[in-house]
């Protein structure tokens, strides 16, 4: 290049006249290969310096995703030069015992951080346990400590809460599994896993509890332990360089999140399993349950409620159950189901209503929500206590116990009964309206409440029909004089049916609840009543609660539970008009100009721009670092190494989503003939299912067919299927693009531009709402 000139083409890969065949570059790659073994290690050492320099500078824009390929690759690099280096110094005499104890630390550095991570989850875990107790001590009016609180001090906790959480930390308001579900799987969001959102997470939300508010704390105990991981992880130059390593440090912590939130370890790394993490690999398994057992040795070593107990509300039984109860346990699943499919449909329309109305309200509306939940609940004995310990009274049995309210005095059952159901009620209620207010809150614990109010009302009601007829052939299992029917159980499979409906989440379910009581005899039933809510549940529509937020607020998230059959091809859902670059001509300046525009993440190389011939990919970072280079070193080397995943038009569309959920690319690109066509991204596949769902949902309601249109990128198109032949009719011009259902518009408030080079601005970062 020369270096008197800023005009000089730009030349990004070697100058190629024609394409290869496919025997050629077979041939080609053969021999490359061949000659791999025998090249200079010095190549590899300055291609990882390279990386590792692009490595340094490239930070991923927030509200992206990752791409899961890349940094497979960088991580593919960075092993090689370490085995050649180590090549290198084996039999010298440079390889030492320091050369040793370099190579076992960085084979052992993932054990380490998981280690330090799950210690640290423990230790907080039990802060916010003995914190949290504490608070609730003070609200119920007693006090053991050497100054006088009044009983305003309730209110100062939610108030101090949404203030810490509004002035500090946005992030830190809400469950958060919704958003990391979608961090998890390669979406960014900055800050939000950050030091500071782990600070203000943990402080407020034992005052968010300790306020009376129907929210709990066993669902932000997931986000702030995936933040102590993210924190934690960052100090090693292995995680802190890897986007997609890290999300398998994320996935552990996750799981010991749920461990240490419900003294289950085995139930926390299922739980990471079904429900948080979309890749989920065996080394992930293992460390997943490495950190949940270390989080929860740590907890139990703390012993945060003095009793050797992991959580308050651990109960154990010594009686079995009988056959005819099967009939009562398939109520309760019911009852999970329908409890699950309400509270989310209006829970998100008072989310909706939230946002439109009272986001410049938040302190104001949490102070008023804890005002009102003080007011309503205290009358009621059992809204009146703790929610942790109000599950840990309803759960046990009445022999040996302590009987709190009269709970088990047969004098006082139509007024426990009625209380119970009130609870049942008012709950549902405060959990509708609470759950998304701007303090840290989980839906967990309110929901097991829930569900154990309502079981202990049908244990009631059962056990009251038993012993008036005792000699009935329907309770004939039944040994006389014996306690027949044992109410807290009926609690117990209460929580696991409220749980598992509002989560949609199986077989977690059933070993937390197992770890929870260690009764053998009780998973048989705990089975059964998950089985009945998952049946219920489905019928109103896949997906729990973290789904519907994510649904709700509009990431870019491919649950990978959800099954489609569009029959279509990937180009109905593609960007036909990309910008690309062509491999000569293109000088200095326009490729600066190009990189002004923050729209673009990557762009495709192309022979020309007549043929668009497709050469290979280069990001916008590595695109940037090149120029950056060459401006330094006045030479340019060859950029596009990156060979790109590519697709055929005509590939059905459910083919390529599901690249994007095993792959995780960050674009796909579409060639036919060799000649680039157009690209796809998560986003993209999003757009079309969100069109495909409206579009079958007015078929629904008007009963006649309509086309829809394809307002993607520039030109926008019609979709008609004629005798099952999919064709397009071009419009002309390029409108602006229509609203899917889910509200992929400026008020959604997360999509962001994964665009990768094309003509549109209208996918321009909008910000997170």
């Amino acid at each position: 290049m020369n270096s008197q000139s800023r005009t000089t083409s730009l030349s990004l890969t070697p100058q190629v006249v024609r394409r290869p065949s496919v025997s050629s570059r077979l041939s080609s790659a053969v021999s490359i290969a061949e000659r791999g073994e025998a090249q200079d290690r010095g190549g590899v050492a300055a291609q990882h310096q390279i990386e590792e320099e692009i490595a340094k500078i490239k930070r991923y824009e927030d509200f992206t995703t990752i791409d899961w390929v890349q940094d497979a690759a960088r991580e593919q690099l960075r092993r090689k030069a370490r085995r050649k280096r180590q090549a290198g110094l084996y039999g010298s005499a440079q390889y030492d015992w320091r050369a040793r104890i370099r190579e076992a630390y960085d084979a052992a550095q993932g054990w380490i951080v998981v280690t330090i991570i799950g210690a640290a989850i423990g230790l907080n875990a039990a802060f916010l346990n003995i914190i949290t107790e504490w608070l609730a001590d003070i609200k119920l009016g007693y006090c053991t400590t050497h100054f006088y609180l009044n009983e305003d001090f309730c209110c100062w906790g939610e108030d101090n809460a949404a203030s810490l959480v509004k002035s500090y930390a946005p992030y830190a308001a809400g469950s958060g599994i919704s958003e990391i579900k979608c961090i998890i799987a390669g979406f960014v969001m900055k800050g939000f896993l950050g030091l500071w959102t782990l600070i203000i997470k943990s402080i407020a939300l034992p005052l968010a509890i300790g306020s009376g508010l129907s929210v709990g704390k066993e669902g932000p105990s997931v986000h702030y332990a995936v933040c102590t991981g993210n924190v934690i992880s960052r100090l090693f130059a292995k995680y802190r360089r890897n986007a997609s390593k890290t999300r398998e440090v994320l996935s552990a912590c996750a799981a010991a999140g749920v461990a240490v939130a419900f003294g289950s370890p085995i139930g926390g790394v299922l739980f990471s399993l079904e429900e948080m993490s979309s890749y989920f690999p065996l080394k992930t398994l293992w460390r997943s349950y490495f950190c949940a057992l270390v989080a929860t040795a740590v907890l139990a070593a703390m012993n945060p409620f003095r009793t050797g107990q992991l959580v308050m509300f651990q109960v154990k039984y010594d009686r079995s159950w009988h056959f005819f109860e099967v009939l009562f346990y398939i109520i309760i699943g019911v009852f999970g189901g329908l409890y699950g499919a309400f509270v989310m449909k209006w829970n998100l329309k008072a989310q909706a209503f939230r946002k439109k109305y009272l986001s410049q309200y938040a302190v104001l509306e949490a102070t008023l929500l804890a005002l009102a939940t003080a007011i309503v609940c205290y009358p009621n004995a059992f809204l009146r206590i703790d929610m942790t310990e109000s599950m840990k009274i309803l759960f046990r049995e009445c022999e040996g116990a302590e009987d709190y309210h009269g709970l088990c005095d047969h004098n006082r059952r139509f007024g426990n009964v009625v209380s119970l159901i009130m609870a049942t009620i008012l709950r549902i209620f405060f959990v509708i309206i609470s759950y998304g207010c701007k303090v840290p809150a989980g839906i967990f614990v309110p929901s097991m409440a829930i569900g154990a109010s309502f079981g202990r009302t049908v244990g009631i009601i059962v056990q009251a029909i038993q012993e008036a007829n005792p000699n009935s052939v329907f309770f004939s299992s039944c040994q006389p004089d014996v306690p027949c029917i044992t109410p807290g159980t009926y609690a117990f499979l209460g929580a696991a049916a409220a749980l598992s409906g509002i989560m949609h989440i199986t077989i977690s379910v059933v070993v937390i609840m197992f770890e929870l009581t260690g009764a053998l005899t009780y998973i048989l039933p705990t089975m059964i009543v998950v089985g009945v809510t998952k049946a219920v549940s489905e019928l109103f529509g896949k997906g729990g609660i973290a789904d519907r937020m994510i649904w709700f607020s509009g990431f870019p998230y491919l649950d990978h539970k959800e099954e489609h059959n569009f029959g279509v091809p990937v180009s109905a859902a593609m960007i036909p008009d990309v910008i690309s670059i062509p491999a000569n001509g293109m000088t200095l300046k326009a490729v600066e100009r190009l990189l002004t525009n923050d729209a673009y993440q990557g762009f495709p190389i192309v022979e020309d721009e007549s043929s668009k011939i497709l050469l290979g990919y280069i990001g916008r970072t590595e695109l940037r670092y090149a120029v950056d280079r060459a401006k330094r070193e006045r030479t340019l080397s060859p950029l596009a190494r990156c060979h790109p995943l590519t697709a055929h038009p005509r590939l059905p569309l459910e083919t390529v989503m599901e690249l994007f959920r095993k792959i995780g690319p960050r674009v796909i690109l579409i060639e036919h003939r060799g000649r680039l066509a157009g690209l796809v991204t998560v986003k993209d596949c999003l757009k079309y299912q969100f069109k495909a769902e409206a579009a079958e949902q007015d078929l629904g309601q008007h009963g006649h067919l309509r086309s829809h249109s394809q307002q993607g990128g520039g030109g926008g198109g019609v979709w008609v299927e004629v005798m099952g032949l999919t064709r397009v009719m071009h419009s002309g011009g390029g409108g602006r693009r229509r609203k899917g259902r889910r509200g992929f518009d400026k008020g959604c408030g997360g999509w962001v531009s994964d665009t990768v080079g094309r003509v549109s601005g209208e996918d321009k970062a909008e910000g997170f709402v």
